[in-house]
């Protein structure tokens, strides 16, 4: 039904998908709901107008929210295969408004981690954010690329214990600020600030804060330059540059 709803005019299609979600939610029925107004959207991006048209947002069929404690913005999306999960004494998971989670992100608390995530930040496919022992904290309109990952926690290595049986450890939270860039791949360990508008590139681990503005790359991710640099290099290029009767 899917692909014959693409030749259906596009204002019979609006129609059709604003029908359905009305009725869209959280519960079965409007879950079943969404996914009958998702036969006539595009995948993936195109979840977003659905998302737009009821403050309910968009939750797929498919996603998987077992979580007591979520707290849900407006116009949220959260795409197919999405998991929230509440481990033991797992703190809450709250979304702002149009937080976009995309497919296969995975969002779990447990033994008194938390997450929160500013409004209008979106993750890409295949994230993980597994809140143990401390927070994981997103500003808003952060974005993050696909198969990026986030532990505030992590295994003691004492000898003579097998690593299953070592206790958790966390030496603290994972804070991200506002407008701050992921790319693919990133790894941000526990006790890490990363300050408003910074960029990461992909691949890198980060292991200690990395100030506002900044860019930093490599295992461990260490800044090579700020932003504010960029902009001075712009102007001294243009200022260079010969007028236009010389050229």
């Amino acid at each position: 039904m899917a692909a014959s709803m693409i030749r259906v005019p596009w204002r019979v299609r609006l129609l059709w998908m604003r029908f359905w979600m009305f009725f869209s939610g959280r519960r079965s029925l409007g879950r079943l709901a969404a996914s009958l107004a998702a036969w006539a959207c595009p995948p993936y991006y195109g979840r977003m107008t659905l998302a737009g048209m009821t403050p309910r947002g968009f939750i797929s069929p498919s996603a998987t929210i077992y979580h007591e404690k979520l707290k849900l913005g407006r116009h949220v999306v959260l795409d197919d295969g999405v998991l929230i999960y509440q481990d033991t004494d797992g703190g809450e998971v709250e979304l702002g408004d149009g937080v976009h989670l995309w497919r296969h992100t995975v969002i779990q608390t447990g033994q008194g981690g938390r997450v929160k995530i500013g409004s209008r930040t979106s993750f890409q496919r295949h994230c993980q954010l597994s809140a143990y022992l401390a927070a994981i904290e997103f500003g808003e309109r952060c974005q993050i690329a696909p198969f990026c990952c986030f532990f505030p926690y992590d295994h003691g290595v004492q000898p003579g214990r097998p690593i299953f049986g070592q206790p958790l450890e966390s030496k603290g939270p994972i804070v991200i600020g506002n407008d701050v860039w992921l790319g693919t791949g990133v790894i941000v360990l526990s006790n890490v600030k990363i300050g408003d508008g910074a960029v990461i590139a992909a691949g890198s681990v980060v292991t200690m804060d990395i100030p506002a503005g900044a860019i930093a790359a490599g295992v461990p991710a260490r800044v090579i330059r700020m932003r504010s640099e960029l902009d001075r290099n712009a102007a001294d290029l243009s200022s260079n540059k010969p007028p236009l009767e010389a050229q």
